[in-house]
């Protein structure tokens, strides 16, 4: 939720960024779409989301048939849709500066191949019905995470940080102009807010799908980041598993990630130098 001016007027906003690549900004008071663009441009599966309010479609995404699994229906295997299942983010926080009136989001650059097939639901059981597939976004730069500094009234990126695999820690933003977000392969990074120029990095013993945090000690500030890997992106190597369909396709897409980082558990506190 922030307070912004959109076309010279105070409005009061509330964006929000979808797991369908798209990130919206609404007026929270009346509820007007204001902006819905992607925040990842290799997102695919709708080539916009339809602004013209006079539109029966007013508000919908215009869905691309080929990547639509709904479309093709079962036992087809609908490939190259991005995002992937992960969503261009999931649960990861985004932060907002209101210095630079920019949201910091952590999100995941996965394409996928998807085959839905008829499945009986048995409670109790996990109910999914499809073989997924994951892998890094096509003709991009290889890897499978983006951070990105967004601003939400005009709906663009303004800087984008490549990374190996999908951030999936929490982002902190600070009044001294500097952004804290956590990698997969263990790493706590500090970034300009405004260029996204990096600043510091710490390896952590693990993964990092931990929120950065900050507080205020006897006059001293301190930031923290609890690290082990897990979720959904870190699945195969938390849990053992090998069978690169599992997860939902993340297995496989994630395998490397075993290479980079251990399993465990440790919250790593950093004190601000005088």
């Amino acid at each position: 939720l922030t307070d912004q001016k959109v076309d010279g007027k105070d409005r009061p906003l509330l964006t929000h960024f979808d797991r369908n690549g798209f990130g919206y900004t609404l007026d929270r008071a009346t509820g007007e779409l204001l902006v819905a663009e992607k925040f990842d441009p290799v997102v695919n599966w709708a080539t916009k989301v339809d602004m013209e309010k006079g539109s029966k479609n007013y508000g919908r995404p215009l869905v691309v048939a080929k990547y639509s699994t709904e479309q093709n229906g079962e036992d087809t295997n609908s490939k190259g849709i991005c995002p992937a299942a992960l969503g261009t983010k999931d649960q990861q926080p985004a932060a907002f500066s209101p210095k630079t009136n920019l949201f910091y989001v952590p999100t995941n650059h996965v394409c996928m191949d998807y085959e839905p097939f008829r499945v009986s639901y048995t409670p109790g059981q996990p109910y999914v019905g499809a073989t997924l597939a994951m892998y890094p976004a096509p003709n991009s730069h290889g890897g499978m995470g983006n951070f990105i500094a967004w601003d939400g009234v005009k709906g663009k990126i303004v800087w984008s940080n490549a990374e190996q695999f999908s951030v999936w820690s929490g982002a902190l933003a600070t009044a001294g102009d500097v952004v804290f977000y956590g990698t997969l392969e263990g790493y706590l990074k500090a970034v300009d807010s405004k260029s996204g120029k990096e600043l510091y990095k710490f390896k952590t013993p693990s993964g990092i799908i931990g929120n950065v945090m900050t507080y205020q000690h006897k006059g001293k500030q301190f930031v923290g980041i609890l690290s082990g890997v897990g979720g959904w992106a870190g699945i195969g190597l938390a849990a053992g598993l090998t069978d690169p369909n599992a997860g939902l396709g993340a297995v496989g897409g994630y395998a490397a990630l075993s290479n980079y980082t251990n399993l465990g558990g440790q919250l790593t506190v950093f004190a601000l130098p005088n």
